[in-house]
């Protein structure tokens, strides 16, 4: 279904130049603009949403709207409703042969790994994660999410996190838990580095590991210790530790170093970029997880595996 899968990259490129030409090309009358309308089937992506919509002929998105009404969200003391930015939502549109989807999932936070491992399950692109607003309570993250394919199981898979989304609704999500303070860490670093291949330093109860990358911003290189690099930290015991951490990514890497975090049981909490104008673009994924300090180091192995190919 992920025409970006599969060598399909190039395909993909050319699909989103045609959106762009479809988005920014002058108008005429509906008919002249409704070869890509027309072929949207909005009654069978509201029946696979299973959320109403509304079309937009103009542009030729087909969007569904999930308002988060049954979040009593409040921001030092305002109260915000779904139209001050708290509706899920996700917007179709043909490009070529296939369809295109977009969208943006409110979420609290025991709701984000759910969903996101839904979402991925299904096919679907994870592209940013991260906060719109300070001071909100409970705190409320934004998902965005992308695909392509065909119109059906685009639709099908948005619906998918839809149900996911109600099912984790009230305290239903994942929260991970666990009693452990760095000050009283008794890990052994050795066994960490012997998974992940990196050495590393131990300092205030906590082992910590970083592998770095380059990249350029205006032509000059920008490598590890202008923050250009993925870490990992270590506390806790060798039975029961927590890691957290950042991977640096190219975009490409995003979706398979997603996939095995989740795969290996660790919380995505937040990504975003870090710089403008780099090339090539960096991308950042922070985690959180809990578990034996083997088990942790093993997923940051795999993240190391998929950004930095041979490197340690």
């Amino acid at each position: 279904m992920n025409l970006r899968e599969g060598g399909g990259h190039a395909a993909w490129l050319a699909a989103s130049a045609l959106v762009l030409c479809l988005l920014v090309a002058p108008r005429g009358d509906a008919a002249d603009a409704g070869t890509p309308t027309a072929t949207l089937d909005t009654a069978r992506i509201e029946a696979l949403t299973g959320v109403k919509g509304q079309l937009d002929p103009k542009e030729g998105v087909f969007k569904v709207s999930m308002p988060r009404g049954d979040l009593d969200m409040r921001i030092t003391g305002v109260h915000v409703t779904p139209p001050l930015g708290l509706t899920t939502w996700a917007a179709f549109t043909r490009v070529g042969d296939h369809a295109a989807v977009m969208g943006d999932l409110v979420l609290l936070e025991d709701q984000v790994n759910p969903v996101m491992t839904t979402a991925l399950d299904a096919g679907l692109e994870i592209t940013a994660l991260h906060n719109h607003f300070l001071f909100d309570s409970p705190k409320v993250m934004f998902m965005h999410l992308a695909g392509m394919g065909s119109e059906a199981d685009l639709a099908r898979s948005v619906g998918k996190v839809f149900t996911k989304i109600r099912e984790t609704s009230g305290g239903k999500g994942e929260v991970p838990r666990t009693d452990v303070d760095p000050a009283r860490s008794t890990l052994d670093p050795k066994k960490i580095e012997a998974v992940t291949g990196v050495p590393g330093t131990l300092k205030d109860g906590v082992y910590k590991l970083v592998v770095g990358r380059t990249t350029k911003t205006e032509g000059h290189v920008m490598g590890s210790t202008m923050g250009v690099n993925t870490w990992a930290a270590f506390a806790g015991s060798d039975e029961e530790a927590v890691v957290d951490g950042d991977v640096a990514v190219l975009e490409a890497e995003l979706q398979p170093v997603l996939k095995a975090l989740r795969g290996r049981g660790l919380q995505i909490a937040a990504i975003h970029n870090h710089m403008t104008k780099e090339e090539p673009r960096i991308l950042f994924l922070h985690y959180w997880g809990v578990g034996s300090t083997t088990a942790l180091a093993r997923a940051v192995r795999d993240a190391l595996d998929l950004t930095h190919g041979t490197t340690p």
